[in-house]
């Protein structure tokens, strides 16, 4: 190792938590700019004199751009100061917010929603990579918990208030009320993020390598399953608390809060159990998610009792990420930024297979169907984590 591999090291280690804070608030804008669309879908559809459906379409293309972004951007970037990556991405959002706020077409609106799916792929790709030089290995699951608080926080209140803004100022202007402070979180990360040389250029062929290695495999499969899990009941949980809990819409948007809210217990205890026991925190994951998704379909018809499994099941889906992405630091320590590239593209690509899955099971057969698909997914996904010896690194 040379002198000045270990001079950047010593900075990056020894860098404050400022930083660290950036990215968080640039997780929560990421996050609010993702999902806040869906609040708005019927306003923005109007607005562009189109349907629905094809508002909602538009919405998902920054899902497949963030699929393609985050197993390219690493390879992309080369040898190009990570600093500058993760900035470059943060103006990325910045101009895509601007183009949504002021479209006047469903084509510019699909395009917006590609850059920020670009944004989406390559920030979280780098993500985990960046938290490993940014603190001592010690503190790593920790600040992995500061940088899911943005998350946490944006699930918890990007749709509500979303939908409150576009009902006083209008959709636009509720995009509007973004810009500014991501705005501010580019000058932030300007002054905050210190240099961050990249190690060496990536390639494809170092992540077809990687997925060679047994134990990355099977990780990687876990990963999937326990997304794709998640997000076949999370997508169309709405549909299964007004047919089935026969929720009012106030009742609905509290039943969302509780659940956003329960995210914040779920990135404390993802920041507590990841660092020590991450292997037992990954095996509870899958199990208490899909016995809380089949405990809904046979007691959600009570309100109280769908609130207090929804909070269970928010604590988990938010520790979820924290888990898998320090099952990461821990196992992949000696490549960060090309496993972060496949398991941010794998959780992409589970989102979206099991929003395709859940969709089609809800078209054929119900709700039902829908609910035990997911519970299904997540026990497969128990199985692959298994004892969890088959996922650490033996050498």
């Amino acid at each position: 190792m040379t002198a000045q591999h270990l001079s950047n090291d010593s900075v990056t280690k020894t860098s404050t938590w400022g930083a660290v804070f950036s990215m968080s608030l640039c997780v929560a804008m990421l996050i609010a700019a993702e999902f806040m669309p869906v609040s708005l879908l019927t306003p923005i559809a109007d607005g562009l004199g189109v349907s629905a459906g094809k508002i909602g379409q538009a919405i998902s293309v920054s899902g497949f751009f963030a699929v393609a972004a985050s197993l390219v951007i690493t390879t992309a970037a080369g040898r190009l100061n990570r600093k500058w990556v993760l900035v470059i991405m943060t103006a990325l959002m910045l101009v895509s917010l601007i183009m949504v706020a002021t479209a006047s077409s469903l084509a510019v609106l699909m395009l917006a929603r590609a850059l920020l799916g670009i944004c989406i792929g390559g920030f979280w790709a780098l993500a985990t990579a960046v938290i490993m030089r940014l603190v001592p290995p010690e503190r790593t699951a920790a600040a992995l918990a500061v940088m899911y608080t943005g998350q946490a926080f944006a699930a918890a209140f990007a749709a509500p208030v979303g939908s409150y803004l576009g009902g006083v100022i209008g959709w636009r202007g509720a995009f509007w009320v973004l810009v500014p402070i991501v705005a501010f979180n580019l000058v932030w990360q300007l002054i905050a993020l210190p240099s961050l040389p990249a190690a060496q250029g990536q390639s494809i062929r170092a992540l077809i390598s990687l997925l060679r290695r047994p134990y990355f495999a099977r990780g990687i499969a876990a990963v999937i399953f326990t997304f794709a899990g998640a997000f076949t009941m999370f997508t169309y949980l709405r549909p299964f608390l007004e047919t089935v809990t026969g929720v009012t819409v106030t009742e609905l948007s509290q039943l969302f809060l509780v659940l956003g809210c329960a995210g914040f217990l779920g990135t404390w205890a993802g920041g507590k159990f990841a660092d020590g026991q991450v292997i037992r925190l990954l095996q509870v994951l899958p199990v208490v998610m899909g016995l809380a998704t089949i405990g809904l379909l046979g007691f959600g018809q009570l309100v109280v009792v769908a609130a207090l499994l929804l909070a269970i099941w928010g604590v988990m889906n938010t520790a979820m990420s924290i888990g898998w992405m320090a099952w990461l630091t821990q196992n992949l320590d000696d490549a960060p930024e090309a496993a972060g590239s496949l398991i941010v593209a794998a959780i992409q690509t589970a989102i979206l297979g099991g929003a395709a899955l859940g969709g089609t099971l809800l078209d054929h057969f119900g709700i039902g169907a829908t609910f035990i698909g997911s519970a299904i997914l997540s026990a497969i996904a128990f199985l692959l984590v298994g004892s969890g010896q088959r996922l650490l690194k033996t050498t």
